[in-house]
């Protein structure tokens, strides 16, 4: 097959996908930027699109050490990126689209954006290449969007040259979005059935998405995984985060915006890291901003499904579970809850922050771990719940999984995804996180 496809952009060459029935489009270009202007979305090209390799991800800490050589920095670099290799660069706005092979018209789509603190990550390390969503009849898409001081600076002379200023990153991922809604068609896909879907940074990026008035109509449905409910409190303090910046433009050297935009990255990235520790503000400078444009005070959340939860070992666990779920149960529309307790084989780490993304992606097989049978049907059964969600709104199939049972006042109980059986229940504490929190052992 050629795996040509006809875009309202032009045509797009793609490639076989790792799964049988698969088609891979690689390294879209959605958006065009320049340094720390706000993204134009791509509408036309010039031949035939090479969609076949991802594209550059952004300028990042990890783009100016060698990581196999860091050790502080080993654990995730060992479980999603031992082995692979990454091109770095400002011109990152690129997205992934997979997709079935004989697609046929009007599939439900999922969006996903990385997490990664808003100064890590891109849309194709390990975990993310390639979903298996498109066996359950769901199109794939993953992006890439600008990170730390590419990301999400702001200046006062920024804000006098567009009328606003910060959260390039957050426009991003916005853009992609709606390149998507604008041509995901051409691919078989319905660009009125989307679900954006993110863990961590990424998640509260979908609930900021979900909060914005610009985003209205874009997207159907949304899924959280370790991070619903922290939107809010990760939009930093415009004036302060200013304050840092112009800071580190002041020890860049820079007197002006224009001598700022021709700093290069490695020297850009250098001072921003080593202010973080020694400017007061530096440690929250990369989380968004209320610019009141993008993110507004008293905004209305978008009246949607969702779908979230955490894991056993997750960051501040007892806190982040209970957050969720008197989020998602504050919803209008049926939402629901899980919770993931999988102790994932190879070491003791338990189901740690982002440990549940092998299995809603069911890229078990990309993963280093010894994983058992028991793994292959829990991710199995994840997958099955997600896509059934992004096609209708509600995870259930009948008949074939355990009913999952929308949150709500008087109604507590979560999904539980674990060691045990599926099955609705109210997670318990995890005996380190318990011990850790009480210095007490569970059941003293």
């Amino acid at each position: 097959m050629e795996y040509i496809v006809h875009t309202p952009c032009g045509e797009l060459q793609g490639c076989p996908g790792k799964n049988a029935g698969t088609v891979a489009y690689k390294g879209i270009r959605y958006a065009t930027a320049g340094r720390w202007e706000y993204p134009k979305q791509v509408t036309s090209w010039e031949g035939v699109y090479d969609a076949t390799k991802y594209g550059a991800c952004s300028y990042q800490p990890r783009a100016f050490y060698n990581e196999e050589e860091n050790l502080k920095k080993s654990f995730y670099y060992n479980e999603f990126r031992k082995g692979e290799t990454y091109d770095y660069s400002e011109d990152c706005l690129f997205l992934n689209i997979f997709a079935p092979e004989e697609a046929g018209q009007k599939l439900p789509v999922i969006v996903y954006i990385h997490g990664g603190g808003f100064t890590g990550g891109c849309g194709h390390e390990k975990h993310f290449d390639e979903p298996i969503w498109p066996a359950k009849g769901v199109i794939a898409v993953t992006l890439n969007y600008r990170l730390g001081p590419m990301g999400f600076l702001c200046l006062k002379e920024l804000k006098e040259e567009a009328g606003f200023t910060g959260n390039y990153g957050l426009y991003d991922q916005m853009t992609a979005i709606r390149w998507v809604k604008d041509n995901i068609a051409s691919f078989g896909g319905d660009p009125e059935n989307i679900t954006i879907m993110g863990q961590s940074a990424g998640a509260a990026s979908v609930q900021l998405q979900s909060y914005s008035p610009m985003t209205e109509g874009l997207f159907q449905k949304a899924v959280m995984s370790s991070g619903c409910g922290m939107g809010s409190m990760m939009s930093g303090n415009t004036e302060k985060a200013q304050a840092f910046w112009q800071e580190i433009m002041t020890r860049c050297g820079c007197e002006t915006l224009a001598e700022f935009r021709e700093v290069s990255p490695e020297k850009l990235f250098a001072v921003w890291q080593a202010g973080k520790k020694e400017i007061k503000g530096g440690a929250t400078a990369t989380f968004p901003i209320k610019d009141g444009r993008f993110v507004i005070e008293n905004a209305v959340l978008h009246n949607i499904p969702y779908m979230a939860g955490s894991t056993s070992e997750d960051i501040a666990p007892p806190v982040l579970q209970s957050m969720t779920r008197k989020w998602i149960a504050g919803q209008e529309k049926p939402s629901y809850t899980w919770y993931f307790n999988r102790r994932l084989p190879g070491d003791d780490n338990g189901a740690w922050h982002s440990s549940d993304l092998w299995y809603w992606f069911g890229t078990l097989n990309n993963c280093w771990r010894p994983m058992e049978e028991k793994d292959y049907a829990l991710s199995e059964e994840m997958v099955s719940y997600l896509c059934r969600f992004a096609a209708t709104g509600n995870p259930n199939i009948s008949g074939e999984l355990p009913t999952w049972i929308a949150s709500g006042k008087g109604q507590n109980r979560v999904m539980m995804f674990g060691d045990k059986d599926t099955w609705m229940g109210k997670p318990s504490m995890p005996k380190m996180i318990y011990t850790m929190l009480t210095n007490k052992a569970v059941g003293e």
